[in-house]
């Protein structure tokens, strides 16, 4: 067996247990029902932001079923530092949960704000405001160095540029929502990383 072929495996079994998890809270998030306006997002975030991630992910799917497909856009990585990634995706994975579990109901994939939002401050909401688009990123640059891919970190990169351009519009739609103790909240907690003060 390969290299590639045993990072492949241990991304198929990684994403295997991701994807199941990442769907349940999805699922459960929308047992309201209630229709989401996307376009508050923007054109320009619409029309790169959901594409970007789906190229990143179909690619991810190649590499786990046929690494040498993208054999063009490996780069040379020491196997320590593939396993840092697998490292990575692990406490990447656990942050998702602890993430997910304190959002609750509250999950939706645009900025749009449900009916019966509220405000979430605990778990790593205490500390920064976005923990689920950081464990987005972790997952992603984890995936990446595992798969060994330039253009997997390319994508990574961008995604979470995207995603860090929509942030604003999102708490923005917050602000209107919860008014001062939203402010109080982001006077307090840092956007991706926590405040060092």
């Amino acid at each position: 067996m390969t290299a590639d072929q045993l990072f492949a495996r241990i991304l198929l079994i990684g994403f295997a247990i991701v994807f199941p998890v990442g769907l349940f809270f999805r699922l459960r998030s929308q047992a309201t029902r209630e229709k989401l306006d996307r376009r508050p997002e923007g054109l320009f975030i619409l029309a790169t932001l959901r594409p970007a991630g789906l190229a990143y992910i179909a690619l991810l799917v190649t590499f786990m079923f046929n690494p040498p497909a993208l054999a063009w856009s490996s780069i040379p990585l020491p196997v320590w530092l593939r396993f840092s990634g697998v490292a990575l995706w692990g406490v990447a994975f656990a942050l998702l949960i602890w993430t997910l579990t304190n959002l609750g109901k509250n999950l939706t994939d645009t900025v749009a704000i449900r009916k019966a939002h509220t405000l979430v401050t605990s778990g790593p909401y205490r500390w920064i405001r976005h923990p689920f688009y950081v464990c987005g990123f972790l997952l992603m640059i984890s995936g990446a160095l595992i798969a060994a891919n330039w253009l997997l970190f390319v994508l990574a990169g961008t995604v979470f540029t995207l995603m860090a351009i929509r942030v604003h519009t999102e708490e923005q739609k917050l602000l209107e929502r919860f008014g001062r103790p939203y402010a109080d909240y982001v006077s307090k907690t840092g956007k991706f990383l926590p405040r060092l003060r």
